[in-house]
């Protein structure tokens, strides 16, 4: 697939979402490498507009829940209820099954409801009073997450964190965009007319595509320098695990193919290593802007193999 057809992707999500091109690709690159994609912003700023705009651009079966303290994980994976006339038990499959899957507020569900949803995303698969069902790739969740200093919210530990491949911010519009978003009046009419630009089958094939593409010595070389810097660091306590650097290599396979490359570069690896390493590390200032700065500042003193 060619790059203008990715930018032709990116051209038709930001005709909803105004000024946020940088965070669409980021969105489709986490999409076409197979993760999932957690979205940390305050209300407002877009993020369930995003999530919209890309499953109808890519042609894919959309599913939103919103998450509440009472929601049980039945209320996702689905329930078995007893059929009087047929006097048996059946199956009504929850809104996880499905393609694009909009998860709004995670963290304000309870901790056991949040376990299901990133068990299926693991997994690829449920498993409701004993019997395993499999998601139909490709699965996408979108998660968002309110900060942290919200009221009442539950912080996904670390260990169901690294179950997203990247996360994000949306941020504000700039000065422009927000006036054209003012102008327009909002996006539901923006959001109706886009049309689907691939279909399912075109998505995973380029998921598939994007997992042959091709990591030198010297590429693996210089991921594994950058995992053992965030190791020995003093600015972190907890540095990237392997089932991070296998992250960090997915996200560069994608962002490489999405640039008309079937080899990854170190270039790749510098454009997704916050948004994948970023919410993986602990320090003792957990900001982002100060994790992203200081993740930052590892390229000058971790150099590219030669």
């Amino acid at each position: 697939m060619t790059t203008e057809r990715f930018e032709h992707i990116v051209e038709r999500v930001s005709g909803v979402i105004l000024g946020k091109k940088p965070q669409i690709r980021l969105a489709l690159a986490c999409l076409f490498a197979g993760g999932h994609l957690l979205i940390e912003d305050r209300p407002g700023i877009g993020k369930t507009t995003l999530a919209k705009a890309l499953a109808r651009c890519l042609g894919l079966a959309f599913q939103r829940v919103q998450f509440t303290s009472d929601m049980l994980p039945g209320d996702i994976l689905g329930v078995s209820i007893f059929d009087q006339n047929a006097g048996s038990f059946s199956f009504h499959p929850g809104p996880i099954f499905t393609q694009v899957l909009l998860v709004d507020e995670i963290n304000r569900g309870m901790p056991k409801t949040q376990s299901a949803l990133l068990e299926a995303m693991e997994e690829g698969q449920v498993t409701v009073e004993g019997e395993t069902r499999r998601l139909i790739p490709p699965f996408f969740v979108i998660a968002t997450q309110n900060p942290l200093e919200y009221a009442g919210t539950f912080p996904l530990p670390e260990s169901q964190m690294d179950r997203f491949l990247m996360r994000i911010n949306v941020g504000y519009p700039g000065r422009s965009a927000e006036k054209a978003i003012l102008q327009g009046g909002g996006t539901q009419k923006k959001l109706s007319g886009i049309k689907p630009c691939m279909t399912k089958e075109d998505v995973t094939e380029i998921q598939e595509k994007i997992s042959a593409v091709h990591l030198s010595d010297t590429f693996l070389e210089y991921l594994q320098n950058i995992v053992h810097y965030t190791r020995n660091s003093p600015h972190f306590h907890i540095g990237l695990s392997p089932r991070a650097g296998i992250a960090l290599a997915m996200a560069a396979r994608s962002w490489a193919y999405m640039h008309g490359r079937e080899y990854a570069v170190p270039e790749d690896l510098k454009k997704v290593l916050f948004q994948v390493a970023g919410h993986r590390l602990r320090s003792r200032n957990d900001r982002m802007e100060i994790q992203e700065a200081r993740l930052m500042t590892l390229f000058s003193e971790v150099p590219v193999p030669v």
